[in-house]
This record gives structure tokens, sequence and C-alpha cells, in this order.
């Protein structure tokens, strides 16, 4: 079960706070821990310091430890409890993607480590379209936020499209690529405009924390841009949106 990130202590400290951002990674791992505590010191300190040196938002990071839990406890019950650096990996994996989804990717950070890093490897269209179709099925059923004006005819078309999605090829794939980006915003913004004044103003101060150490970095329009993307992606992950577009 996902722990959500406002839930742990310090969750507005931001990476120029070594000390505290630290702390927040501790006390967070460990409720993911179910209460068994890992210091962050030594290896596991060099880890955090990393992090916070690139800049990343404490949610974020968050957001890798879950990955880094809940991928270990599909093992299995687990003996020993997860450690800092073992979940180095996901939370570097979830701050490339927040950059890019964020539109922050090409802004320096420490050393030098700016885009660096693997290319990624993108699932096969046909199988992106089969998971947006059930996580949306998925969504439809939950009960919570009445989204049913916009996903029952998303689905119908998505899983339209699924049937053929696997022969695409050029101008034609293109073309799809560009449609399933239009359904994605429209998703988003279908959410949106169902929230309060002051909800929206609460991911929007949320938003300006996980972008502080880029702020002082980016001119003021760009700046603007990242933020709204930002309350996007806030959006996307508080309602459990699924991303239709292939990233």
């Amino acid at each position: 079960m996902r722990h959500d990130a406002n839930d742990a202590a310090g969750d507005r400290e931001e990476p120029g706070d070594l000390g505290a951002y630290c702390r927040a990674i501790e006390a967070y791992l460990c409720r993911r821990n179910d209460g068994h505590l890992v210091r962050v010191v030594g290896p596991a300190f060099d880890c955090v310091a990393q992090w916070a040196g690139r800049g990343v938002p404490l949610r974020v990071a968050y957001r890798g430890i879950d990955r880094c839990v809940e991928r270990f406890a599909a093992k299995g019950p687990r003996r020993r409890p997860v450690r800092v650096e073992f979940c180095d990996a996901d939370v570097l994996d979830v701050f490339d993607e927040w950059r890019r989804a964020v539109g922050v990717a090409a802004v320096a950070v420490e050393d030098g480590e700016g885009d660096a890093g693997p290319a990624r490897r993108h699932a096969s269209l046909a199988a992106h379209l089969e998971r947006v179709v059930a996580r949306l099925t998925l969504l439809r059923a939950s009960g919570g936020m009445t989204l049913g004006d916009v996903v029952d005819p998303m689905v119908a078309e998505l899983d339209a499209a699924r049937q053929t999605a696997k022969g695409l090829r050029g101008e034609t794939r293109r073309l799809l690529l560009d449609r399933l980006r239009a359904l994605d915003g429209a998703l988003v913004a279908a959410v949106r405009t169902r929230l309060e004044g002051a909800t929206l103003a609460a991911l929007a101060e949320e938003a300006d924390s996980e972008l502080r150490s880029f702020r002082d970095r980016m001119p003021a329009d760009a700046y603007a841009v990242a933020r709204a993307a930002c309350v996007d992606r806030l959006i996307r992950d508080r309602y459990s949106l699924p991303t239709v577009a292939l990233e």
C-alpha cells in the first residue's frame, strides 16, 4: 500500500537544507519499512546527498522509494528492511521522469550532471494502449471523481486504436502519437476543471516547493511553463490518472 508523501515528516523541506532533507528521507523510509529504522549514514548519506545535490524534490524521492519498496514487496515477504541505497536507481528514474514532465530536464545541476543517463526504452504502442485502457477502466470504476463523460469515449477510441497499433508506421503512427498527447491533456484538464479553487491553490504551492531548486536558474516564462506542468503532474498523481501519451 502506498503511503501519502504528504504524511511524512518534513515533507516541505527541500534539497537546500541537507540535514532536514536527510531526516525526511529517513522518516519516510522508516514508515515504508513498517517502522524499522534505517539510518541515513555512511553510503546511505552519500546517496541522499547526491539526490539533494541534483535537486530531487522530496515528493519525487518519496515516489522513487515507493516504487522500490513495492517492487520488493511483490517478490514476497522480506526479512530485511529496504535500505536507502536500494532505492537509488528508482529515485533517479522518477526524477528523470519528473524533469521531463515539467520541462526542467535541460537545467544544469551540481557537478554538471544534467540530462546524462541511459536512454529510456519505450513500451510498444499496442502494449501501452492496453495498459492505458485498463487504467482508465479502473479509474471509471473507482467511485471517485465523476469522469464518465471523458473516460468512456476515450476508452472506446483507445481500444479501437489498439487493434491496429502494432502495424503502424511513419505518418500514421505520428498522427496517433499526436492524438494520444491531446487526449492526455484533455484528461488532466477535465479533472482540473472539477477542482475547487482552494485545491488548485494548494497544488500550485506544492509545485513551487518541488521546483524551488530550479527556480533561480530558469527564465520567468520557462518557470511559468514548468510550474503549470508540475501542477498537472500533481493532479495526475493525486487522482491516479494514467499517462495516455507515449512518453
